[in-house]
């Protein structure tokens, strides 16, 4: 079945593909992402990967166990002063190599314009899409990530920032519910205001991100629908000085709101609260660059989800030197320590050294191509807590563990 629907998707992709092309005078773009490449871990068949689940990801340069990539195609136009674009992106994602299942979908589905006579400056846009993300590329972690089917206005300009109002829903049926992150099976809704680049000090801006959400059933078999509220301050520093830019984020979350601005899970009540800290630096001075966070959270218990009360610490940076122009050597350490309420401390710490191609000297100059070297560490409750095959997924029960390979990793 999953085999008929990928194939299904890739005829629809290119359908839509063709439709586009086809269409004349008028621009069409296309872009991108994909990270691909082997592995395998000494004295194991297997590759292996350290983390320890928690809700600021995981350090990923030399430690990604899967293949992933999106492309994109965009159709804009102009019509009687009215910018316009319509946008679709398809996925393909494999948990392991090409020798798996992988399966595909379409991530972005939608049309938005500007320019329209009732409010010429405003953005509005209808469909499935990525909503105001923001991330840390060494975490792979977006810390805000509105992204879901829904409808909004955007770019209305308020008070020297720029205010953003969007509103999505997730429908339900056996396994095609969409709570932006694919994991719901349950209706619900969700509103976002976004006020943003609010100038706050010499070369700071401030985004303020409210969430309410609302779950809109009541089932014996799923549990009750609920309410719930977020909200996130992230401050933007350019700090000229050093080529670097800062941001930081601290960021609140009850009831069915998730910390990232999106759907949390749906069942939990407003008693169940989360809140974490991050502060990320990104730098590029002469050779040497790179990107560094820090991030600390405290999460409650939801008896309903299954899941313990925990407190979050995770420490770590990457770093990139040019030898040549097409030539650096990169590498990245990174620690993660998670306390379950009840339990011991789980730690890990990773190591990886990656002499690397790519196009140009900058650390995000892509795309790369890598050789890597990753050693781990971790302690016995973080293997206690993943099961029985421990935190590799080996069943080997060891605490250290070393992986190499090599990877590609474009964006377009």
């Amino acid at each position: 079945m999953k085999d008929t629907r990928q194939k299904l998707s890739i005829a629809t992709l290119a359908s839509v593909a063709a439709l586009l092309v086809a269409a004349p005078a008028q621009a069409l773009d296309f872009d991108g992402y994909f990270r691909a490449g082997p592995g395998a871990t000494k004295k194991d068949a297997a590759r292996a990967c350290y983390n320890l689940g928690i809700s600021g990801g995981h350090y990923r340069l030399g430690n990604e166990c899967d293949f992933y990539g999106e492309f994109g195609l965009a159709q804009t136009g102009n019509a009687d002063g009215v910018a316009w674009k319509a946008k679709v992106m398809f996925n393909e994602y494999s948990p392991g190599t090409d020798q798996g299942t992988s399966s595909s979908s379409f991530e972005q589905l939608y049309v938005e314009g500007k320019g329209f006579d009732i409010s010429p400056g405003t953005n509005f846009w209808v469909g499935k899409r990525f909503y105001g993300r923001a991330d840390v590329h060494i975490l792979d972690t977006f810390f805000v990530r509105m992204d879901g089917v829904g409808a909004g206005a955007d770019q209305i300009a308020v008070g020297g920032g720029k205010l953003g109002v969007a509103v999505f829903t997730s429908d339900s049926g056996a396994g095609f519910g969409d709570s932006g992150t694919g994991a719901s099976t349950n209706p619900g809704v969700r509103l976002n205001v976004d006020f943003s680049e609010i100038p706050v000090n010499p070369g700071g801006t401030l985004r303020v991100v409210g969430t309410y959400t609302k779950g809109n059933y009541d089932s014996v078999a799923n549990g009750k629908g609920t309410s719930g509220f977020g909200l996130t301050l992230q401050h933007n520093q350019e700090i000229t000085g050093l080529g670097a830019k800062n941001t930081a984020w601290l960021q609140y979350a009850q009831g069915s709101a998730g910390l990232n601005g999106n759907f949390g899970a749906m069942t939990a009540p407003s008693g169940v609260k989360q809140w974490r800290a991050v502060e990320s630096l990104a730098w590029q001075i002469g050779a040497f660059g790179g990107q560094a966070v820090a991030l600390y959270g405290q999460h409650d218990r939801d008896t309903l989800a299954g899941t313990a009360k925990y407190n979050e610490i995770s420490i770590g940076g990457r770093g990139s030197y040019a030898i040549t122009k097409n030539f650096k050597l990169v590498a990245e350490a990174g620690y993660m320590q998670k306390k379950p309420e009840g339990s011991p401390t789980q730690k890990l710490a990773k190591l990886t050294f990656a002499p690397t191609l790519s196009t140009g000297p900058g650390f995000w100059n892509r795309p790369e191509l890598r050789l890597y070297v990753t050693t781990a560490k971790w302690n016995g409750p973080a293997n206690t807590a993943s099961g029985l095959g421990g935190l590799t997924g080996l069943g080997d029960g060891k605490t250290t563990g070393t992986s190499y390979g090599a990877q590609a990793e474009v964006w377009f």
